[in-house]
C-alpha cells in the first residue's frame, strides 16, 4: 500500500464521515416539526413505540440522532422513561437500514437492469439532481432535499474511494494476520466500540467494515464481534448529550448502553459457545457486504427479541442505579411544546 492509497483512503474515509453527517442533518431538517410531533406523541403502547423508533431511525439514518431526540423530549417532560425505552429498542433495528443501502456497492452483473442498482451508476445523477435543487432552486425545503441527495452521493464516492484504497491490501500477509487477530471474540467487541465512540456513528462504523471486507481479507468469524461492538460504542453519543439534563433523560442515556452491553454480552457468549462446539465453516469465509448487513440485521433484531420483554426490568435497573423522583410527564403541553417552537 503506498503512500497514493494511503491519502486516497484519508480522502474517502473522510468523504464517508462528511456525508454521513450531512445527509442525517439533512433528513432531520427536511421531516421538521413532524418528526419531533411524532415521537412526542407516543403512547405507552410498545409496539407502536418500537416502529415509531425503527422508522425515525431509518429515515435519518442515524440512531444516535434518534436516542438524542429522545433523551430531550424525557428531560423536557414530553416523553417517559418507558416510552423512550421502547423507541430506543426499534432505533437499534433502523439504524441497520444504511448498511444494506451501502452492501448496494457489491452487486455485480451483466444485466443492465441489476447493474443499475450499483451506487456508482445512479450516484452521479443523485449529485447532479442534487445540485441543482441545492444551488438554484430557493425553497428551503427543496435545498435541504439537494443537500440529501448531495451528501448521500458524497458518502458513496467516499466509500467507492476506500474501497479502491484498500483494494490491494488483500494481497497482503500482514493485513490478513490482523484480521487473524479480530477472531478472538473479545478483541472483536473492543476495537468494534472503540472504533464506532470515535466516529459516533454505528452507520459509519459499518460502512468501513464493509469496505475493509471488500478486500476479501474479513472473514464473517472477525465480522461479527465487531459488528457487536459497534452497538457498544454508538452509546457515547447519548451519553453525551445526557450531561446537565435531569434524572430521567439520564436514565433514557443509560437504558441505551444498558440495552446494547446486555444485549451484546449475551450474544457474543452464544457466539463463542457455538464457535467451540459447533465451529461453522461460514465463520472461515470471506465476508461480503451484504453479508454484513445481514449480520448487522440479525444481531439487532435478536437484540430486540431479548430486550423487548425486559423493558420493565431496565427501566427499574436505570432508576436503581440512578435513584430520585421521577420527573412528572407533561401530557397536556406536548401541543403547546410542539407548535410553539414553529
Amino acid at each position: 500500500m503506498n503512500v497514493h492509497n494511503i491519502l486516497n483512503l484519508i480522502g474517502g474515509l473522510s468523504l464517508f464521515l462528511f456525508g454521513m453527517t450531512l445527509m442525517g442533518q439533512g433528513l432531520e431538517r427536511r421531516a421538521g416539526t413532524r418528526l419531533k410531533e411524532l415521537l412526542g406523541r407516543l403512547t405507552t403502547n410498545r409496539w407502536v413505540g418500537l416502529l415509531t423508533g425503527l422508522v425515525v431511525t431509518a429515515v435519518i439514518q442515524s440512531s444516535s440522532a434518534t436516542t438524542v431526540m429522545v433523551v430531550g423530549f424525557v428531560n423536557s417532560g414530553l416523553m417517559t422513561l418507558r416510552q423512550a425505552i421502547n423507541v430506543i429498542i426499534g432505533a437499534n433495528v433502523g439504524t441497520t437500514f444504511t448498511a444494506w443501502i451501502l452492501s448496494l456497492s457489491g452487486i455485480s452483473s451483466d444485466n443492465l437492469l441489476v447493474s443499475l442498482l450499483k451506487p456508482a451508476m445512479f450516484t452521479p445523477i443523485l449529485a447532479l439532481i442534487g445540485i441543482i435543487l441545492f444551488m438554484f432552486v430557493k425553497d428551503a425545503k427543496r435545498k435541504d432535499t439537494g443537500m440529501i441527495l448531495l451528501s448521500f452521493a458524497t458518502l458513496m464516492f467516499g466509500m467507492e474511494m476506500m474501497s479502491g484504497a484498500v483494494s490491494g491490501l488483500r494481497d497482503v500477509p500482514e493485513f490478513r494476520n490482523l484480521f487473524l487477530a479480530f477472531s478472538n471474540p473479545v478483541l472483536g467487541v473492543l476495537a468494534g466500540a472503540v472504533l464506532t465512540a470515535i466516529i459516533q456513528s454505528s452507520s459509519a462504523s459499518v460502512g468501513i467494515l464493509q469496505a475493509l471486507a471488500s478486500t476479501g481479507a474479513v472473514t464473517y468469524g472477525a465480522a461479527i464481534p465487531i459488528i457487536m461492538g459497534q452497538n457498544i460504542g454508538t452509546c457515547v453519543t447519548a451519553m453525551i448529550s445526557s450531561v446537565g439534563a435531569n434524572k430521567n433523560a439520564k436514565r433514557a442515556a443509560l437504558v441505551h448502553l444498558c440495552f446494547n452491553v446486555i444485549g451484546t454480552m449475551v450474544w457474543l457468549f452464544v457466539f463463542c459457545i457455538i464457535k467451540l462446539v459447533a465451529v461453522p465453516v461460514v465463520l472461515g469465509e470471506s465476508a461480503t457486504l451484504m453479508g454484513i448487513a445481514l449480520c448487522h440485521s440479525l444481531f439487532n433484531i435478536l437484540c430486540m427479541v431479548l430486550m423487548l420483554p425486559l423493558a420493565g426490568v431496565m427501566e427499574q435497573l436505570v432508576k436503581r442505579m440512578i435513584p430520585g423522583e421521577e420527573v412528572p410527564y407533561d401530557d397536556c403541553s406536548i401541543n403547546t411544546r410542539i407548535y410553539s417552537a414553529d
